[in-house]
C-alpha cells in the first residue's frame, strides 16, 4: 500500500528548482529562436521573408504532430530511471548540436540555403519533442498533489521566463562581442554558448527530481488512449486556447526587433552598458513576465485557474490596444506597457501548464487509465501548432506589407509592422481568454478528484518510486 506521507510530502526547493532548470534550457533554445530566428534568417542569413515563414511553418506542424507520438512511447517507456526522466539524459547532447548546426548554414544559392534551413530546423525541433514532451510528462507523476505540482509549475515558469529573460538581454550583446562585427559569426558562437548550458541543465534535471506516481503498465491501445483524450472536454478546450494564446504571444515577442529597428528607428549601437534598445526592451518585459510567473501561487490561492486564465489574457489585450497608441518617438512608455502585458502572460502560461497536468488528473479519475504522456504531449502539440502559427505569420505579413529588410521603408510597411506588434495579438488575446467560459474543471472538483484517486491509488497498492 502506498506511503500517503511519503505519497504527498511537499517536494524540496532543490527538486522544484532542479526540475525547472529544465525549462530554462528549453527556453535558451525557444527564447533565441522566438526573438531572433527570423531576423537571423531575414537580415543575416539573406532568405526571403515569405519563404522563411513557410519553412517554419512546415517545421512546427511536422513538429507538432509528432508530439502525441512521443507522448504514446514515453507512456510505455519502462526503465530503472522511470517512464520519463531517461529522455532528459540521453537526448541532450544531440539537443546540443542540432541547435548550433541551424547557424552554420553554409554559402550556397538561395534555394540551396532554404533547403539547409528546413533540415536544421525540422531537426532541432524533432529532438526538442523526444526531450520536451518527456519533461513536460514528468511534472504529472511528479507528485500526486496537485498543488504541488502547481508550486513546481511555477518554479517551472520562474525558470522559463529566466531562460528567455537571460537570451534577451545578453543576445545581441553577445552576438556583437564575439562577433567582432561580424553576425554570422556572433550567432554561432552565442548559440555554442547556449547549447552547452542547455544540455548541463538537461542533466541537472534529471539527477534531481523523482517520479513519484508509479503508474502500471500500459494495456491499452495507442488509439483507445487518443478516444478517451478527446473526451475529455475540459482538455479540448485548455489545447484550442493554448493555440490562439501562442499565435498571439509569438507574433507579439517575434515582431519587437522589427517595431524597435524599423518602426522606432532605433540602431543596434549600445545604449545601456553592452545593451542595445532592442536587448533592453525585451529583457525588462520578460522581467514582467518572470515576476508575472513567480505570482501565480498567489493568486491560484483565491481564485480559480480557468479564471485567471480569462482576465490575465483579456488585460493583456487591453495593455496592447494601449501600445498601438503609443507615439514611435516614445520609447519607455512602450517598454512599460509591453512590460505590463508580458507580466500577465507570465501568470498565464504557467496556469496553462499546472492545468494541462490537472486534465490528466481528471482523464484517470473518469476512466482509470493514466496516460500523462500523451495528455501532456497533446497539450505540447497544441503550445507548438500556436507558436508555429506565431511564428510564420510574421513572416507572411512581412511580405504581404511589401518589406524589405535593411532598407527605409514605405509608410504602408512601417504601418503593418505597427498593427502586427499591437492590435493583430490583442485581438486573439481577447478571444483566447473569453474561450476559458467553457472550461469545467473548477477548484471543487480538483479537490474531489484528488482525495477519490489518492484512496484508489492506495488500495491498488501503487508505491512511490525510489529512483
Amino acid at each position: 500500500m502506498t506511503d500517503r506521507k511519503a505519497d504527498t510530502a511537499p517536494l524540496s526547493f532543490k527538486e522544484k528548482a532542479g526540475y525547472g532548470l529544465g525549462d530554462m534550457a528549453s527556453n535558451f533554445y525557444l527564447g533565441f529562436f522566438g526573438l531572433y530566428l527570423l531576423y537571423y534568417y531575414t537580415d543575416v542569413y539573406g532568405l526571403a521573408p515569405a519563404a522563411v515563414a513557410t519553412m517554419m511553418l512546415i517545421s512546427k506542424i511536422i513538429d507538432a504532430v509528432t508530439d502525441p507520438g512521443m507522448g504514446l512511447i514515453a507512456d510505455r517507456t519502462n526503465s530503472r530511471f522511470g517512464k520519463y526522466r531517461p529522455y532528459l539524459l540521453y537526448m541532450a547532447i544531440p539537443y546540443g548540436i542540432l541547435g548550433v548546426a541551424i547557424f552554420y548554414g553554409p554559402e550556397l544559392s538561395d534555394a540551396g540555403k532554404l533547403a539547409y534551413a528546413y533540415v536544421t530546423y525540422i531537426g532541432v525541433m524533432l529532438v526538442y519533442t523526444a526531450i520536451n514532451v518527456p519533461y513536460s510528462g514528468l511534472l504529472a507523476v511528479i507528485s500526486p498533489v496537485s498543488e504541488e505540482r502547481t508550486k513546481a509549475t511555477t518554479y517551472r515558469f520562474i525558470f522559463a521566463s529566466g531562460g528567455t529573460l537571460l537570451v534577451a538581454m545578453f543576445a545581441t550583446p553577445l552576438v556583437n562581442l564575439l562577433g567582432g562585427g561580424d553576425d554570422v559569426v556572433g550567432f554561432r558562437m552565442t548559440i555554442i554558448l547556449f547549447a552547452i548550458l542547455s544540455m548541463l541543465m538537461f542533466w541537472t534535471t534529471f539527477a534531481t527530481t523523482k517520479e513519484r506516481i508509479e503508474l502500471p503498465k500500459h494495456k491499452t491501445k495507442p488509439m483507445e488512449d487518443m478516444k478517451e483524450l478527446i473526451k475529455n472536454i475540459s482538455w479540448v478546450i485548455l489545447a484550442v486556447v493554448c493555440i490562439v494564446l501562442l499565435v498571439a504571444y509569438v507574433t507579439r515577442v517575434a515582431t519587437v526587433i522589427y517595431y524597435v529597428k524599423y518602426y522606432q528607428g532605433h540602431s543596434s549601437e549600445a545604449f545601456i552598458w553592452i545593451f542595445d534598445r532592442v536587448a533592453v526592451f525585451s529583457s525588462i518585459a520578460l522581467l514582467g513576465q518572470l515576476v508575472g510567473a513567480m505570482s501565480t501561487p498567489w493568486f491560484t490561492k483565491r481564485y480559480s485557474k480557468h479564471m485567471l486564465v480569462l482576465w490575465s489574457s483579456v488585460v493583456h489585450a487591453g495593455f496592447l490596444f494601449l501600445s498601438y497608441l503609443v507615439p514611435a518617438e516614445n520609447y519607455w512608455l512602450a517598454v512599460f506597457l509591453h512590460t505590463c502585458g508580458l507580466y500577465t502572460f507570465g501568470l498565464t502560461i504557467t496556469l496553462l501548464f499546472a492545468m494541462f497536468t490537472d486534465c490528466a488528473e481528471y482523464g484517470e479519475w473518469l476512466t482509470g487509465s493514466r496516460a500523462s504522456g500523451l495528455t501532456v504531449s497533446a497539450s505540447m502539440f497544441a503550445l507548438k501548432f500556436g507558436s508555429a502559427i506565431g511564428g510564420a505569420l510574421p513572416g507572411f505579413i512581412l511580405a504581404a506589407i511589401g518589406f524589405v529588410a535593411n532598407t527605409e521603408l514605405t509608410e504602408s510597411a512601417m504601418n503593418g509592422i505597427h498593427w502586427m506588434t499591437t492590435l493583430l495579438p490583442a485581438v486573439l488575446f481577447v478571444a483566447g481568454g473569453l474561450l476559458m467560459l467553457f472550461y469545467k474543471l473548477d477548484k471543487k472538483l480538483l479537490d474531489k478528484i484528488e482525495i477519490e484517486l489518492l484512496e484508489r491509488r492506495q488500495k491498488d497498492g501503487l508505491n512511490p518510486q525510489s529512483n
